[in-house]
């Protein structure tokens, strides 16, 4: 997995604003001692997804091959998580990354993105700047732009940022219809794993633990679908994802009984 910066394309509305990918309207501004106590929170945040990476163990993939496809096809998918199963499905893209994936996350463009951004840029991969709550139809623009030119598979949580939770917003369909490219729902799971008291039950896995991953069957938008007929396949996507959140819950029991 490679540690070294990698271009991004930040939405043309973040651009146009800051070269850090910051709008314009934001209130906060990133400040020197802003920027300091960012890079420092970059620091830490690294610091301890390394721990939990090295210290737990993945002992199995479930579904590998579907993106094994993918990676053997070149073309891009659209990977898509709850956000509260970001630690372990983060990481199982990174991974695609040296296998030829050329990966990219949605981030949101105001100043609290600053962070997941650089950790994203840090670990090789490429950054959108945009947020469906405050520049859905740039970003979703720019994904697109991104998606068909560059070649870049946009991983997306589908209820994030801010909820809610297991609700799948639209961004991830129309864009998968724009760019005629699958989604792959995934989810993962840990023998041991505790979930934050908030919105989205952030998931984490408790160190040495043992993790399942499990990436489901390739969702595609039924060719010439309209617009407003698109709520089946959303519905379709909210499924799978809730089916394989389940499946990988249910591996420790059944493999441990």
């Amino acid at each position: 997995m490679s540690d070294h910066p990698k271009s991004y394309a930040p939405s043309q509305k973040a651009q146009r604003s800051r070269t850090t990918g910051m709008e314009a309207t934001s209130r906060r501004r990133m400040s020197g001692g802003r920027k300091i106590w960012y890079a420092f929170l970059v620091a830490v945040a690294r610091g301890l997804m390394r721990l939990i990476w090295s210290t737990c163990r993945v002992e199995t993939v479930v579904g590998a091959g579907h993106m094994d496809q993918a990676v053997a096809d070149g073309t891009p998918v659209i990977p898509c998580y709850w956000h509260q199963m970001h630690i372990y499905c983060s990481r199982y893209m990174l991974d695609q990354i040296p296998r030829g994936m050329n990966v990219g996350f949605l981030i949101s463009p105001s100043v609290s993105g600053e962070v997941p951004a650089a950790m994203a840029r840090a670990w090789g991969a490429g950054v959108v700047r945009g947020s469906p709550t405050r520049t859905g139809g740039q970003a979703l623009r720019d994904m697109y732009l991104t998606v068909s030119r560059e070649k870049v598979s946009p991983v997306i949580t589908v209820d994030g940022p801010k909820g809610p939770a297991e609700v799948v917003k639209i961004g991830a369909v129309l864009l998968a219809r724009l760019t005629k490219s699958p989604m792959i729902p995934m989810a993962w799971y840990a023998s041991r794993a505790t979930e934050w008291n908030s919105w989205d039950r952030f998931l984490v896995p408790w160190p040495f633990s043992r993790v399942v991953i499990v990436v489901g069957e390739p969702i595609r938008v039924p060719e010439g679908t309209p617009i407003d007929d698109l709520e089946p396949t959303r519905l379709a996507l909210e499924q799978a994802l809730k089916d394989v959140n389940q499946q990988a819950r249910n591996w420790f029991a059944k493999s441990d009984s």
